[in-house]
């Protein structure tokens, strides 16, 4: 006889499987070795059925992490399916190609969970790894055509077999980074995690019964389906389209073009990137699960923010990308940078989208970038090398009732940052300056949030950078007439004083003593700067983030350099004159 599913235990259960998943980032985190795990906790991990359907997730994680998961998780069964499974294995993958993880860096581990040699699901994990070899420290360069030339690619493979590590696997990927020490206590770190979750969920099933576990694992499933039909519902019917472009791809800057044709229809949703720019020559094409993480992130912050983000709420929505696209690279396309600028963009292409349908759900565009910063050489405390990765926020955009956070990580990246103390006591690295960016908001009724900047000055004989940004040239755009944020820039600056401009996408070796200075955008604003609240922005005034002269010409308020007070009849006259 069928289980029957109440909505007490279906509740439960839900919340039983996203604490385990939450759970297994803890056991990651704290067992982690790389500072881009266990500060920057630049890793995710979920539930999976015995089938390979994501079940829970992590929420503490990485958006494009978990939207890759699912199909690196498929694409390990298509090599090993379950029938080839034994308790105690672990199965490694980073490669993107056919589907995977949006680049080499990111390594999945998948581990069955056995009771009673029943298989009852299948858990994973996805960590960023900060190097995994290739042209240059980091393994993010640019300057490269082609993934051969990105680092390592591990097919899936048994790295654990009934439990016992294949210590032949593990010594070649080490032979093959530069920072062995830390990839091999990361590459342990994610099996820990996934022992964790194989014990939490045998606890559960010895509590709840087999059965049980196995209805509501699937229940889950048809439940957030039907949240996410319902809630879909809620959108106009209709087509909506948006596009927006990337500023090259290091070999050549030209504009690429992201377009999205959207179909809302009943209870459904189509999305339609085939009028999106082929794949070009530099690192910064993606394969269609990086396209299917950004609309699941998108679909669920405008509609149900409380549905579980599991594959039922995938169900009603259909992605179209065309094959030598930009969104559909063909082997051997370089992809390394796609995760850190493609991605951001996809989700501004597809909020710009939404913003036609529910303006109300919607955010004006955010920095636009994850702003990577990649530091590599020979550090001369330890005799060995080193790799320091770190992601930046930027501004955050403008809501409809708010303004946009300044100096945060959106979007696609839910990554902290590196202290201060962190970075000089790990790396031959010296942080010169940190802080946010006066004047670098997208002004608006709610204006955007500030960029931030940091500069690093190189204590190592020498070293290896990549910079992967964007939004050097098109600032991020404002909404109902908020304007702007800032573009980013980037510049090195050598002892003796002298400064070098760079775009937003290179791979270049500077010197000891050389300051490199990242400026990362600010956000774009939401409806006209007229209409701020004069003392929103004196406060911001006091605070420093908007300067006197910004505050008159931006948004029509004459402030009292003395006393910081609103001049109020002067800034009713410079408002009218300005409407004027």
């Amino acid at each position: 006889m069928t289980q029957q599913v109440d909505p007490i235990t279906l509740e439960v259960m839900r919340n039983a499987f996203g604490s385990i998943a939450d759970e297994m980032t803890a056991a990651l985190v704290r067992t982690g070795y790389s500072t881009n795990i266990k500060d920057r906790r630049d890793c995710s991990c979920a539930i999976y059925t015995a089938a390979g359907e994501v079940v829970a997730l992590s929420e503490l994680n990485t958006p494009v992490h978990l939207g890759t998961m699912h199909p690196t998780v498929q694409t390990i069964l298509q090599t090993f399916p379950v029938s080839s499974l034994e308790p105690g294995d672990a199965v490694m993958m980073n490669m993107p190609y056919p589907a995977g993880p949006g680049h080499l860096n990111d390594v999945a581990i998948m581990s069955p969970v056995f009771v009673g040699g029943e298989l009852v699901a299948l858990i994973a994990n996805q960590a960023h790894h900060v190097d995994m070899g290739g042209f240059a420290p980091g393994s993010m360069p640019f300057g490269v055509t082609e993934i051969y030339q990105e680092g390592l690619q591990i097919p899936p493979v048994k790295v654990r077999r009934r439990g016992v590590i294949d210590n032949d696997i593990v010594s070649l990927v080490g032979q093959n980074v530069r920072t062995w020490f830390e990839v091999r206590g990361d590459l342990m770190a994610q099996m820990a995690a996934n022992n964790v979750g194989e014990k939490r969920l045998q606890e559960l099933v010895e509590k709840y019964g087999f059965e049980t576990v196995g209805v509501y694992l699937h229940e889950l499933l048809d439940y957030a389906e039907r949240r996410m039909r319902r809630a879909i519902s809620q959108i106009p019917p209709g087509r909506y389209t948006f596009e927006d472009y990337l500023e090259g791809d290091s070999i050549s800057n030209r504009r690429i073009r992201i377009v999205v044709v959207i179909d809302v229809e009943a209870d459904r949703i189509r999305f339609d990137f085939s009028g999106t720019d082929d794949m070009v020559q530099g690192p910064i094409n993606c394969r269609w699960p990086s396209v299917a993480a950004c609309v699941n992130f998108v679909v669920k912050c405008i509609t149900d923010q409380d549905m579980p983000p599991n594959a039922g709420s995938y169900r009603p929505l259909e992605i179209v990308t065309r094959e030598g696209s930009l969104l559909g690279a063909i082997y051997p396309a370089a992809v390394c940078n796609a995760n850190l600028v493609l991605t951001q963009r996809i989700a501004d292409v597809l909020f710009g989208a939404f913003l036609q349908a529910v303006p109300e759900r919607v955010i004006a565009a955010c920095s636009g970038t994850m702003n990577l910063l990649n530091i590599g050489g020979p550090n001369p405390r330890l005799g060995r090398y080193f790799s320091y990765v770190e992601t930046y926020g930027g501004g955050q955009g403008a809501l409809h009732c708010q303004d946009g956070m300044d100096g945060v990580q959106n979007h696609m990246t839910n990554t902290r940052n590196a202290p201060v103390e962190v970075i000089e006591s790990a790396y031959p690295l010296q942080v010169e300056r940190y802080g946010l960016v006066p004047d670098s908001e997208g002004a608006g009724c709610y204006r955007g949030g500030m960029g931030m900047v940091r500069e690093i000055r190189i204590l190592s004989p020498s070293a290896g950078v990549t910079l992967s940004s964007d939004r050097a040239e098109i600032g991020p755009w404002g909404v109902f007439g908020g304007k702007s944020g800032r573009p980013s820039n980037c510049s090195v600056i050598q002892p003796d004083g002298t400064e070098h401009r760079y775009g937003s996408k290179f791979t270049i070796t500077i010197q000891k003593g050389d300051v490199i200075r990242t400026v990362t955008p600010g956000g774009g604003g939401w409806g006209d700067p007229l209409e701020r609240n004069p003392e929103k922005v004196r406060w911001d005034v006091l605070e420093g983030l908007v300067s006197v002269e910004r505050a008159a010409s931006a948004y029509g308020v004459v402030i009292d350099p003395k006393n910081m007070l609103v001049q109020c009849r002067e800034t009713q006259e410079l408002r009218q004159r300005m409407r004027a």
